[in-house]
């Protein structure tokens, strides 16, 4: 419980961002988001933004905190088969604001250090934010095989737990 204070603490005062993207759609207004860098128009190495027309299946996320103070996606890894396209449907049962970011392990990386330094960001398909109680979807195409993640880079959520594996074979 402890680490759930310091960490809605941290939250706090961290700059909160709201994500809303062409394919990231969330119930609340858009706002500033996430760029993972190298724009999206193209593919990037996870894959690209889906169409909903084009859905293979649907995965529901929850994220949540535990009374430890522990931050959890629920399931926490995903198996994808290449050339999927996965709805994401994403419901936040915390008390906190968290976030969803598909991308690779090393720029989750580097865009949490931009996250730590309160850097500004930009609306990205591959992310979205939800504050306690919404919902919001991701619809993706995994075009490349590889292991990715899913993460909340909020300020000491990722430390937390809030991050998973996505196996794409």
């Amino acid at each position: 419980m402890k680490n759930l204070l310091i960490v809605s603490l941290v939250t706090a005062i961290s700059a909160s961002v709201a994500i809303a993207g062409p394919s990231g759609h969330s119930e609340q207004s858009q706002g500033q988001g996430h760029d993972s860098g190298g724009g999206h128009a193209g593919m990037m190495e996870t894959g690209m933004p889906g169409q909903a027309s084009q859905v293979n299946r649907t995965i529901k996320v929850t994220m949540s905190e535990t009374d430890d103070g522990e931050m959890i996606y629920t399931p926490k890894d995903f198996d994808i088969k290449k050339g999927e396209t996965i709805r994401f449907m994403v419901t936040n049962k915390g008390e906190l604001e968290h976030e969803f970011i598909l991308d690779t392990v090393e720029r989750n990386a580097m865009h949490k250090e931009a996250m730590s330094q309160q850097m500004e960001s930009h609306q990205s398909p591959n992310a979205i934010t939800l504050e306690p109680g919404k919902k919001g979807e991701i619809i993706w195409t995994f075009g490349n095989p590889g292991t990715f993640e899913v993460a909340c880079l909020i300020p000491g959520h990722y430390e937390s737990g809030m991050f998973g594996k996505v196996a794409v074979n």
